[in-house]
């Protein structure tokens, strides 16, 4: 038995990109008795302000606030990782040890341009993930062949149309609180670091008012967006009500 197993399993090119675009179906799903774990790829040690040690402990922060007991870091070069055999091993090596059944991802385009080449090279390490002669290890035990039923990416700051909407009314003030974890990157009218487009006053509020059109879309208050590569099927047209 792999006592590792997620249910879930996020991938974010930075800190703060799973808190800021999927923590409330994160909070959702674990409230629901699920296993959810994150796998950060870079640091974030190009951001404009704080540093890779205080996006450390921010993201520390973050985990306890929504409920996470499971958060890695690849150290990938923040702004220069690239979609190659290096990193689709490191992926894959993470698909292999925590086996997922569901894979959130970066969104598929974005302003930022490593959320959209983090979302192909998780994408590409997925589906390699499942091919028995990919061989990879994990504290030098082998690891078994494990591809996950669904990847679905979530949507950022630029807009997309969703596939899919997950509620999270009910999770809306803990992800608020996830997101404003992030106290280096976000508005602090202390703060003597320079202003970015994310530390504006007005941010959070363009997150939450997403949240909003996307909870009332589904008859709800708040809700967050997702984007499925694959055509998504189901077996009883009731589960669609």
């Amino acid at each position: 038995m792999n006592t590792n197993k997620l249910d879930i399993l996020v991938f974010a090119a930075h800190p703060d990109d799973a808190e800021l675009s999927c923590s409330g179906t994160i909070i959702k799903y674990l409230k629901a008795g699920k296993r959810v774990g994150i796998v950060d790829l870079t640091a974030g040690e190009m951001g404009t302000r704080g540093t890779a040690a205080t996006r450390k402990i921010e993201a520390e922060n973050a985990n306890q606030i929504m409920g996470i007991s499971v958060r890695e870091n690849l150290n990938m070069p923040d702004c220069f990782f690239e979609n190659n055999k290096e990193n689709q091993l490191k992926i894959i090596q993470m698909i292999r040890k925590y086996q997922p059944q569901i894979v959130l991802a970066n969104a598929i385009t974005d302003r930022h341009p490593d959320h959209g080449r983090a979302a192909q090279l998780v994408e590409d390490a997925a589906f390699q993930s499942g091919l028995l002669k990919i061989e990879t290890s994990d504290n030098g035990k082998s690891q078994a062949p494990h591809r996950p039923q669904a990847i679905y990416h979530y949507i950022q700051d630029t807009y997309i149309q969703p596939d899919f909407i997950i509620d999270i009314t009910e999770e809306i003030d803990l992800k608020k609180a996830a997101i404003l974890a992030y106290q280096t990157q976000f508005f602090d009218p202390n703060s003597t670091e320079p202003q970015t487009y994310i530390s504006s006053p007005d941010f959070i509020e363009t997150v939450l008012a997403r949240n909003r059109e996307f909870g009332k879309i589904v008859g709800g208050v708040f809700g967050e967006g997702f984007t499925s590569k694959k055509i998504i099927g189901v077996k009883d047209i009731f589960s669609l009500c």
